[in-house]
């Protein structure tokens, strides 16, 4: 299965047949929820979201919906405060998402394990709490406001994306099992992704493709995962990366889509290309045997037309599959308000 999401905000679920590449619609999810869902890795015709901030589970199969957690009986909470960034880790047993009034001014991150309970970091304040861990006052002393968080495949590890009104700078890794913080030493601008132990993200150096893997208890030591880069002469292009295809060894190929903001946006016009991995949808190798990229498509994307006109996109979770947006060099057609229309692309990667 997969979804796509709508511009009024809510989400459709198709069925998708891997063997003759075609989707249709299916069951029509009957939910209130606020914030993009995250699939089950366990449980195939299985999401979970969030209803104003509370954890539910959709069975698509049978369209039952069920509660797992409240937040607001665990932590206090402003009456106006939502949720946000759900994240699931891979054994299906530890959530995680950011509580406040509105994206940049989230101060809460709740993290709630189906046998311990639940565990929040208030990154205003710096206070850990709830019903298992240690508690109390972490060390460092940045103090901010979110714009997102995520948590790792493990579960053991939330990513922590600063938003206004901050102190410090560069995101921050929280240990949820500990009192530790951890803010990223140098590097720290770009898209990133986790795996189960590990952070992949661009340095923003020397090349686009100069991509780090970080284990997540020692920020400091970084590994190129692309070696023999020359330093990029072109216009400089950015990238989504997407790992849902990670093994519990962080060696599974991280796959991405990368775009050229400076791409000319005129019907049918050919994309700004100066080298390779522009413009494309790529996956590198993150085992550390070699530095192999494999490029598999075009994704014909100007990126000039919204949010998700730049390929966002997503890999299957058996690796075998990318989904990503893209308006297609603005040859869709028009919206009903007469904007250029965006769609969504599925390649095989083989």
């Amino acid at each position: 299965m997969f979804y796509v999401s709508t511009s009024g905000g809510s989400f459709l679920l198709y069925d998708f047949d891997p063997a003759n590449m075609k989707a249709r619609p299916a069951r029509k999810p009957n939910l209130n929820w606020g914030a993009e869902p995250q699939f089950s890795f366990q449980q195939p015709n299985v999401l979970y979201g969030l209803r104003e901030r509370e954890f539910e589970q959709y069975d698509a199969s049978s369209g039952r919906v069920t509660v797992i957690n409240d937040p607001s009986k665990c932590v206090k909470l402003g009456s106006g405060d939502r949720g946000s960034s759900v994240t699931v880790s891979a054994d299906d047993n530890r959530f995680m998402e950011t509580l406040g009034p509105q994206q940049d001014e989230y101060y809460m991150v709740y993290v709630y394990d189906r046998t311990q309970g639940c565990r929040w970091l208030n990154t205003q304040t710096g206070e850990i709490g709830g019903q298992w861990g240690p508690k109390g006052t972490i060390s460092v002393a940045d103090r901010f406001l979110l714009h997102n968080a995520r948590m790792s495949k493990s579960g053991k590890f939330v990513d922590l994306r600063r938003g206004r009104n901050v102190i410090g700078k560069g995101w921050a890794i929280w240990e949820v099992d500990s009192m530790n913080v951890s803010v990223c030493p140098r590097a720290c601008t770009g898209h990133h992704v986790l795996g189960y132990s590990h952070l992949i993200s661009s340095s923003g150096m020397t090349h686009p493709m100069d991509v780090w893997l970080r284990p997540l208890n020692h920020l400091e030591n970084s590994t190129p995962i692309i070696s023999g880069l020359e330093p990029d002469k072109g216009p400089w292009f950015d990238s989504h990366f997407s790992w849902n295809n990670v093994d519990v060894n962080d060696s599974a190929p991280v796959c991405f889509s990368t775009y050229q903001p400076t791409n000319p946006d005129t019907s049918g016009t050919a994309l700004l290309v100066n080298g390779p991995w522009e413009n494309e949808i790529d996956c590198a190798e993150t085992d550390g045997k070699a530095s192999k990229v494999w490029r598999f498509t075009h994704t014909y994307s100007t990126a000039r037309n919204g949010f998700w006109s730049s390929p966002r996109g997503n890999v299957s979770q058996d690796g075998r599959f990318f989904m990503f947006t893209s308006d297609w060099e603005d040859v869709l057609g028009k919206t009903p308000k007469g904007e250029n229309r965006t769609d969504v692309f599925i390649v095989e990667l083989k």
